[in-house]
């Protein structure tokens, strides 16, 4: 038998469902910016490092030879902590303007796989990691199924990788690098989609502005930091080396 709804319930629900379709483009929107950010900041770091020859220029060598790299290389990681665990302090604008810092440091910290894989390379594995994010996302965001212990799982997986990849920096294994590269894209696939489901669980109707956007600028966040490693754990297996 079908189920009855009076029309103040159907409304309601529509208003709810219009809702929750404008929050969850306003996250694709941050992400899809911040991506854009961080593409233009690589494009630009690698250009301003790199002169027609090839070569490295002084800007270059600071910033990819020099002791200033392990800034370059840690500085989103520190900005993104921050984001995380500070969000709720900062004002919608202040929150807006970490997210678009972060993806601009993350650029200029990216900037140097222009120096490790070809051009073509890079664009055949962005293609990739975005048609496997969209559908992955997709999925997340459509299926009734309860993918909370699938993301604890997965969680726990992405602790060992963080702690294996540590290790391998000191063992500069290429098998144990292959190994954590495919391991990292079944990961962050699968945090993809859970990620999504989250983000669409979290939204409530009753937020104001201020937490709403919160929301909206922390779900970006996550979903893009999915997107990224995806992206780099295909490049390590995909990539065409210069």
């Amino acid at each position: 038998m079908a189920e009855l709804r009076y029309p103040s319930q159907a409304r309601t629900e529509a208003a709810v469902d219009q809702g929750l379709r404008a929050y969850m483009l306003r996250v694709y929107n941050y992400m899809g910016a911040g991506l854009a950010m961080t593409g233009l900041a690589a494009y630009g770091t690698y250009h301003a490092a790199v002169d027609a020859a090839g070569q490295l220029t002084p800007f270059g060598t600071m910033i990819f030879v020099s002791p200033l790299k392990w800034a370059v290389i840690f500085a989103p990681l520190v900005l993104v902590m921050l984001l995380s665990f500070g969000i709720q302090r900062l004002s919608l604008a202040g929150a807006q303007l970490a997210f678009w810092g972060y993806a601009a440091l993350m650029g200029v910290s990216l900037g140097s796989l222009g120096l490790m894989y070809t051009a073509q390379s890079l664009t055949q594995v962005f293609l990739v990691t975005a048609a496997t994010f969209g559908a992955v996302s997709l999925y997340g965001y459509t299926t009734k199924r309860d993918l909370t212990g699938f993301g604890s799982f997965l969680f726990m997986g992405l602790i060992g990788l963080i702690i294996a990849g540590i290790v391998n920096i000191f063992l500069q294994s290429s098998a144990m690098g292959f190994v954590l590269s495919a391991v990292g894209v079944l990961v962050f696939t699968g945090l993809t989609a859970y990620d999504t489901q989250k983000i669409k669980e979290m939204y409530l109707e009753g937020d104001s502005t201020l937490v709403m956007g919160q929301k909206a600028i922390m779900g970006a966040l996550s979903l893009y930091l999915d997107f990224i490693n995806l992206f780099l754990s295909l490049l390590r297996l995909m990539g065409n080396r210069e």
